[in-house]
């Protein structure tokens, strides 16, 4: 356990707090304490295996609030061995009244529940135990409409762990933007993916975004099919067929405005001719940078000469690496 130990002893609940230092001195247990609570395993010493499965942690609710892990911990691995405990802390070393337990299998939070819902711990204190809620759906507010759900669980793969699943839908804060249900394997991994998205903030395409649970108005919605279909950005691209009634946009324009509408700076061209071939083909190097993209975009490729003028070859090669780059945020010409 960190911290000064001859502080807290000293300060309210000596006797039961002096009891607790001699428990785990005796049966070597290490507390952690972070973030307004105390944790012994996740995983525990000697643990083989994966995170237990979703269902598996229960809720303890009723406790003293002097009474600690030298008195909970044996009483609930009587039912089976822990894989987890989790101790509600107040700042003056009381505890909060509630803790959670997470054990290997389902069928041993059903025994917990069964066997120790209403156990009288001290008198006067019959303890509540039941099934964790164990929130694991995160709702990501702001994200592009140029994502699709495949490339933004690609994204959130690579920045947390644990992601099972994730569905997108139109925004109700902000326009042209979708927000993300992303649910995650375990409390714990949607927990930690939710610090580290509230520490340091992301930005996807130049996009800042919110993170909270999903709170019960939209897991409602969710539920009942309610939500709206996401935005999806799809700019009309210039094509050899004639279409009526829509407005049609060189590849250089499309980029211009798909920049413009996330926010991300004009794109900016560079182009280095470098041989031309037997056939007629001008190779050229190009790299584009667009100002709030994590990463420049290079590469090499052709065009047809045909006796253009410097100027044409110019606009023509821009337009090719355009055309490029638009298919690669997953937008191609009609």
């Amino acid at each position: 356990m960190n911290g000064d130990n001859e502080l807290w002893v000293n300060s309210v609940n000596k006797k039961n707090k002096v009891a607790l230092m001699q428990w785990m001195q005796n049966y070597n247990i290490n507390l952690v304490q972070i973030n307004g609570q105390r944790k012994y395993g996740g995983p525990p010493p000697g643990w083989v295996g994966g995170i237990p499965p979703h269902g598996s942690e229960i809720f303890i609710g009723n406790l003293p609030q002097e009474i600690y892990e030298d008195k909970l911990i044996p009483l609930f691995q009587s039912v089976g061995k822990l894989y987890e405990f989790r101790l509600m802390m107040t700042f003056s070393g009381l505890n909060r009244g509630f803790a959670y337990a997470r054990y290997p299998t389902k069928h041993l939070a059903d025994l917990a529940i069964s066997h120790l819902g209403g156990h009288e711990i001290q008198r006067g204190y019959k303890i509540v135990v039941t099934r964790s809620t164990e929130k694991c759906e995160l709702a990501l507010d702001g994200i592009p409409s140029i994502l699709d759900k495949e490339e933004l669980a690609t994204i959130l793969c690579g920045l947390t762990a644990g992601v099972d699943t994730v569905s997108l839908y139109a925004s109700f804060t902000s326009d042209l933007k979708n927000v993300a249900i992303v649910k995650y394997n375990s409390h714990r991994e949607a927990a930690m993916a939710k610090k580290s998205f509230c520490e340091e903030p992301q930005l996807l395409y130049g996009c800042s975004f919110t993170v909270d649970w999903l709170q019960p108005p939209m897991k409602q919605k969710l539920q009942s099919g309610t939500l709206p279909q996401p935005h999806s950005f799809l700019p009309q691209m210039r094509s050899d067929k004639p279409k009526q009634d829509k407005i049609t946009l060189s590849g250089v324009q499309c980029l211009q405005f798909l920049c413009d509408r996330m926010n991300l700076g004009q794109p900016i061209y560079r182009i280095k001719f470098l041989s031309l071939g037997s056939c007629g083909w001008l190779r050229f190097w190009y790299q584009v940078v667009i100002p709030k993209h994590r990463v420049p975009f290079n590469g090499y490729s052709w065009i047809l000469r045909d006796n253009l003028i410097p100027t044409d070859q110019y606009e023509q090669a821009k337009e090719m690496v355009a055309l490029q780059l638009l298919r690669e945020f997953g937008y191609g010409v009609d």
